[in-house]
């Protein structure tokens, strides 16, 4: 099943990244398109918010959203990108994709951003992000990342000379994510060799991550949860979705919009997010 065609338009041609950089995006949402289509609803987002600018014209972004079907262990799977000209003449571009799962299921959640300051470097955030704490559920820990053998894809990029760790400034986002997190810091010296690691390094380990995610969780085995674990997911969900939408949008959105176009994005946002 291709991409739901009213939405595609202004999130999917990713205007202002380069080519490399769009063709990772592309097929990585067109995987889980063509995996989960039959399962999502499609996208039915305002176009005021499908796609966004600020007056100035110097501050633009796009939201795509489909939600998951009532039979569907899927909640909602949102792509976003976001364009910024820096005082300093550069720009900033995030584009990013997530999936997130109902409480019928406590299986870990999908994370995938891309952010880039300038033409040399990027950060690169990918994760299952668990739903249970790894400590007190010892067999989630080895069924989502150790038999899946996770942690092989972070230790592949790390090899990279250009890579390095990185740590969000927000203790919380350091928190939530899984222990074999690929969060990393790429600066290539050069635009050319960054765009040779974006065309050849990122999208081996991306979809493979992506593909554990939609074998292992959207379409794994029956999790068997119970009216106790769902209200504990529950809870524990929207405090990470109220989370995301604090630490992320929030914050910097009324300065990058002003408060009526972030108003509305967020509006639509926490409709999403059921919170």
């Amino acid at each position: 099943m291709g991409l739901h065609a009213p939405c595609r338009s202004k999130f999917m041609d990713f205007p202002h990244v380069s080519a490399p950089h769009r063709s990772l995006m592309f097929d990585l949402l067109s995987a889980v398109e063509n995996r989960l289509g039959t399962q999502l609803e499609p996208c039915a987002l305002p176009p005021n918010v499908e796609y966004y600018q600020n007056q100035a014209g110097n501050a633009r972004g796009s939201l795509y959203v489909r939600r998951g079907q009532s039979s569907s262990p899927v909640d909602f799977v949102l792509g976003s990108w976001l364009n910024c000209q820096l005082p300093t003449g550069g720009a900033l571009n995030i584009t990013s994709l997530s999936a997130y799962l109902k409480t019928s299921t406590d299986a870990p959640n999908f994370l995938f951003e891309l952010i880039r300051n300038g033409p040399t470097s990027l950060v690169m955030i990918l994760d299952l992000t668990p739903r249970k704490d790894l400590v007190m559920f010892p067999d989630y820990l080895k069924t989502f990342y150790e038999d899946t053998q996770l942690d092989s894809h972070r230790q592949a990029l790390e090899k990279l000379p250009e890579a390095q760790p990185y740590f969000s400034s927000a203790l919380y986002i350091r928190s939530v994510v899984s222990p074999t997190a690929i969060m990393l810091k790429i600066d290539a010296g050069g635009e050319d060799r960054l765009e040779e690691i974006i065309d050849s390094q990122l999208p081996t380990i991306s979809k493979a991550v992506l593909e554990i995610w939609l074998d292992k969780c959207a379409y794994g085995e029956e999790r068997g949860v119970d009216e106790a674990d769902r209200a504990y997911l529950e809870k524990r969900d929207n405090v990470v979705k109220r989370k995301t939408i604090d630490i992320d949008l929030a914050s910097n959105f009324p300065r990058l919009f002003g408060p009526e176009i972030a108003g509305r994005v967020i509006e639509v946002l926490r409709e999403v997010y059921a919170v």
